[in-house]
Order: C-alpha cells, then structure tokens, then sequence
C-alpha cells in the first residue's frame, strides 16, 4: 500500500492589510509498488514510433532498438501495444481487427511484438494526430485499464494534417492516458511536443543521437512501471470568500496547474497529478484572503493528495496578521527559491523564441534574465546549457552575448530542459 505525506513550507505571517499568502507544499510517496498490481485497477502501454521517411534507414533501425528496449522493460501481465505512425497510423502489434487492441505482455507476446517491430519500414509524412488518436482507441478498447501511458517518438513536425486536428487529439486524449514524447534530432518542433506532452501529464525532451533511442525509452519505461500509484489528486481547500490564485507544480518540473482545476465542492478544487512511484513533488500553492486584524489568524489553505477519491495525506496553510517587521518581512526560502526557477523557465523560452523570430534585443535580455536566476538559484545545470547559447560576461548582472554559432541542438535541449528545476541548497 503506498505511503503519502505532506510538508508545508511558507512564511505565515502577514502584515497589516496583507491579504495574499504563499507555500510550497511537498508530496512525498513511498512504497508506491508496480504498475497494475495495486489492486485499483490494471495498467497499459503503448509504444508509438515515428516511421514517416525522413526517420531514414539509420535512424529506423534505432528507432526498432529502441521500441524493443521499451518492450523488455513491460512488466507480465501488463496490457501493451505498438502503434506505427507516417502520415498515418496503424496497430503493428498487436494483429487484430476487431476487439481489445491490446494484449497482456508475456514471453510469447514480446517476443512476436519484437518481430513486428523489425518490420518497420521508413516512409510516408509526419501526422501525430492520428497516432494520438489511435493510441486513445486502443486504451480505450480494454476495459478496467486505470493506468495508461504512452511513449511517443518522433523526429519531425507535423506537416500531414491541420494544426486542429493535432488539437482536437490532444483534447480527446486528455484525461485518458499519459505521454512521455520524445523528439530525436533537430528537425521537430518543441512546442508542439511541449504542448502534447503537458495536456498528457508527461514529458518532452531531446534525443540528439539516434543510438540514443534505446538507453532512453528503456529508462521511460522502467519509471512507467515502478509507478504503481493510478491516479492521484491534489486537492485545496480555501475558506469562504478566499481566492485561490493559482497551483503549481514547480518540482521536479514546472507545471501550471491551474487551468486543470475540477470542482470537489463549493470551496475546493482538484487538480490532476497522474500516476506515482516512490518520489517527491512540490508545488507552489498561493492563496488571497481577506485582511484580518492585527493577532488574528486564519487557516488559509488545507492541501490534500486524493487517489481514488481517499485522502492520503494533508498539509496546513496558514495566516497570521502581526505588526511584527521582523516576522512579516522575512521570506520563505523554499518560496523564494522556486519563484525564481519558475522565472528562470519563461525567461529562457522567451529568450530562444525573440532569438528565432530575430529580435536580438529582446533575446540578449532574456536569456541574460536567465542566466541571472540561474546562478541565484544554484542550478548549474541550467547554467552549464545557457553557457552553450551565450557567451556570460557576468552571472550576477545577467550579462550575456549570443555567440553567433550555436548548435541546434543545444538550443533545443535548452528549451526542453527549461522547465526541469533544481530543489533548494540545503
């Protein structure tokens, strides 16, 4: 049985008139288990691999390895399937027409999955649409199925079908399964895979090197399986005549929650999280009351982390109104530390997007935005790519020069680590 708790971390304390209190709220769980074997429900994956024909013959057979590295990972009994995608997509494992278009995994079936999967032949466009909507299908065919995730791999942008169509299979997939989607080389379009992989409760990075495929999807799977929480739900909680301005996600990736908030009852909301293993979450709750007198004290937010509807764990908000300078004045560290790296974030797109639209000016004052919160933050990973895009005269003062040859993709790996955060310097 997994284990949940909760830890708030915030300066309570508000001065006259204050009315706006903020906090990071930590989840933490343990003993989480295997995918499928809590007892709440059975879990499915689906591989989907890009076989339009810019993948190429080398970049295919990386992309085989790599489907048949995933597949070794799935755990027995686990409901799986293959989907292939050009400019359009069909079920290559496994070999059905009408049914569930999924089957449990076992010796037999990985094996015949790993030979349909030698079969894949580079050609045709690119419609990630139709691969989203084939893959929702297919989740949708086996009942019981209360995990479903997805990896997806492409290496270019969407030519072979209208922007709506990819949103109107974003918003069907919503709510149905998670994606992990990854984009190997420079020729697809981050934003796109952002866009998908944040509506899907997943992830988007880079893969730079075809013979990268493999060591990553096996890694995207073996975290996929040790996830053996379904479906979890933050929930909050403000007092009458409060308003929650807004839920975050600011660890291990920034994520606004926000605009995925669900009615629970009149004075809270549910935000979905996915599923969970053993890990550790923080979000960055930030709640408007109405001014109190000076000693007064209120309870401002109760924060709790719900799976199927069952309460695991709480966490308590709270305000006090003093005249204190001292107490009033003082910030809380682990507030401070992750509005800078939710800054640091939209700092560095804003920065690479001014760069490809032209705007030198504005990109120079971004990204040397960027590289300031970098270093006030202590992410030195963050510091260490910015270092690929710009040349950093001084860290403190952010000031920076675009060097004038830069590597695709160590553009892109910027972008799609930008929202990665570090947590606080003990």
């Amino acid at each position: 049985m997994a284990r949940f708790g909760t830890d708030v971390y915030q300066n309570e304390f508000l001065p006259d008139g204050g009315t706006d209190v903020h906090a990071i709220v930590t989840v933490t769980c343990s003993e989480a288990g295997v995918a499928g074997r809590a007892g709440s429900g059975e879990a499915g994956e689906i591989v989907v691999v890009d076989t339009s024909g810019s993948m190429g013959q080398a970049g295919m057979e990386a992309a085989k390895q790599a489907a048949t590295a995933a597949l070794e990972q799935v755990v027995d009994g686990t409901w799986f399937a293959v989907v292939a995608g050009n400019h359009r997509a069909y079920l290559a494992y496994p070999a059905v027409q009408t049914g569930p278009g999924m089957v449990r995994m076992d010796a037999r079936t990985r094996a015949e999955a790993a030979r349909a999967v030698q079969t894949f032949r580079a050609d045709g466009g690119t419609a990630i649409g139709s691969w989203l909507r084939l893959t929702t299908a297919l989740f949708g065919s086996v009942p019981g199925l209360t995990q479903k995730h997805a990896i997806l791999l492409t290496d270019g942008e969407n030519h072979n079908e209208r922007p709506e169509e990819l949103e109107e299979a974003v918003r069907a997939a919503t709510g149905v399964f998670q994606c992990d989607c990854r984009g190997v080389g420079v020729q697809w379009k981050v934003e796109e895979l952002r866009r998908i992989a944040r509506a899907l409760l997943g992830t988007v990075d880079i893969i730079p090197r075809p013979e990268q495929m493999a060591e990553v999807f096996g890694e995207l799977m073996r975290t996929s399986m040790a996830r053996g929480v379904a479906e979890a739900e933050l929930r909050v909680w403000v007092p009458q005549g409060a308003e929650l301005l807004f839920v975050r996600q600011v660890a291990p990736t920034v994520e606004e929650l926000t605009d995925r908030a669900v009615t629970v009852n009149a004075l809270t909301r549910g935000f979905p999280t996915g599923s969970w293993g053993d890990e550790s979450r923080d979000y960055h709750v930030a709640v408007r009351l109405a001014a109190r007198a000076l000693g007064q004290e209120q309870l401002a937010a109760r924060v709790q982390l719900a799976v199927g509807g069952e309460v695991l764990s709480q966490g308590l908000v709270k305000a006090q109104w003093s005249a204190d300078d001292q107490l009033t004045t003082r910030i809380s560290p682990e507030v401070a530390h992750y509005t800078g790296q939710t800054e640091l974030a939209r700092a560095i797109q804003e920065g690479l997007a001014a760069k490809a639209a032209g705007d030198e000016g504005t990109a120079t004052v971004r990204l040397g935005r960027a590289v300031q919160l970098a270093a006030a933050t202590g992410d030195e990973a963050a510091t260490s790519r910015l270092r690929r895009v710009v040349d950093i005269d001084d860290e403190e003062a952010g000031t920076v020069r675009l060097k004038r040859q830069v590597d695709r993709a160590d553009e892109m790996a910027l972008d799609t680590a930008s929202t990665k955060t570090t947590r606080i310097r003990s």
